[in-house]
């Protein structure tokens, strides 16, 4: 059983979007239709408002952490087609390192590529492209754009990256220096209905799979941490009310599950750290936690009602 530890209040002056912690739990980020990003600490309970970053000129749809390694470091998107990473510069002094502005339209998503890849971001718009980021100084003023046009028709929703090192059997003992450098991946989701998977293709980004199951909008995509066990797994969820599990055990074939057919669209899907665990937020007003059974069936273990309408979600710390 998941039990409520703690409220915040954020003083938003309009719906909050996104919601999510950084990598050790100790600071929370949310963004809002009112345009701000705001960051609190809520350590020991308490919370504490850090940052009130005030950049974009709209609705900012999503936040994401990069890895501490880099140091605190947050990017945000919005309605207004920008793209700002965040980094705190003093002690709760943040400032802006990067504004990307080449979309068409609004910017929906934000995801931070696997440390071991270094500071790269991927942005997903719904003028139908990806852009893939990669900061290439130490002082983070130069950062260099690979663009994946006509990702989806009309639009893309949601990215996701795949873990840095894929699952193998757990008796191949090859070493990762056998297997080659490791191949860049990420999955998203669209209003063509469909889940993407792509790779890094020398100096190119390539559509490796496409997955074809829903019959409207995919919403939200997040593809599963790695736990050692000998299989990839993607979640999508979409305004047809269902969220799907993508399966893959050598990522050359693909195979789905319903998971279940929820009561209204699903706006979000978030494995816990360990990949074991996906919370899902929908348009119902309901939080629910699904977990895999010995039977590789999906059972509800918590259902929260108290969760608002068309926020998503980021769940860290199950």
């Amino acid at each position: 059983m998941v039990s409520l530890i703690n409220t915040v209040h954020t003083g938003h002056e309009d719906m909050i979007h996104n919601a999510i912690l950084d990598y050790y739990g100790l600071h929370l980020a949310t963004c809002s239709s009112d345009g701000s990003v705001k960051i609190f600490d809520i350590r020991n309970g308490n919370q504490t408002i850090v940052a009130d970053l005030k950049g974009h000129q709209g609705p900012v749809w999503q936040v994401a952490w990069a890895h501490p390694k880099f140091g605190n470091i947050l990017a945000s998107c919005s309605y207004d087609r920008k793209v700002i990473v965040w980094k705190e510069s003093g002690a709760n002094e943040w400032a802006k390192i990067y504004e990307y502005g080449n979309h068409d339209s609004s910017v929906n998503s934000v995801a931070f590529a696997p440390a071991e890849y270094g500071l790269i971001l991927a942005c997903g718009s719904s003028d139908g492209c990806i852009s893939i980021l990669t900061c290439n100084s130490t002082m983070f003023d130069v950062w260099d754009c690979k663009k994946i046009p006509n990702a989806h028709t009309i639009g893309c929703n949601a990215v996701s990256w795949c873990p840095s090192t894929v699952p193998e059997p757990a008796f191949n003992q090859r070493s990762s220096t056998a297997r080659g450098p490791a191949v860049k991946r990420l999955v998203s989701g669209g209003c063509d209905n469909c889940v993407k998977i792509w790779h890094e293709d020398n100096d190119r980004w390539v559509e490796e799979h496409r997955l074809e199951a829903h019959s409207d909008w995919v919403r939200d995509v997040a593809w599963a941490p790695s736990i050692g066990l000998p299989r990839s797994q993607i979640a999508s969820a979409s305004q047809d009310r269902h969220v799907i599990i993508w399966n893959s055990s050598d990522l050359s074939t693909w195979t789905s599950t319903i998971l279940h057919t929820f009561d209204d669209v699903v706006w979000s899907v978030s494995w816990s750290m360990t990949g074991n665990i996906l919370a899902v937020a929908g348009g119902d007003n309901k939080l629910s936690l699904w977990k895999e059974n010995n039977e590789n069936q999906w059972i509800c273990i918590n259902e929260d009602a108290s969760s608002s309408s068309g926020q998503q979600l980021e769940q860290r710390t199950l």
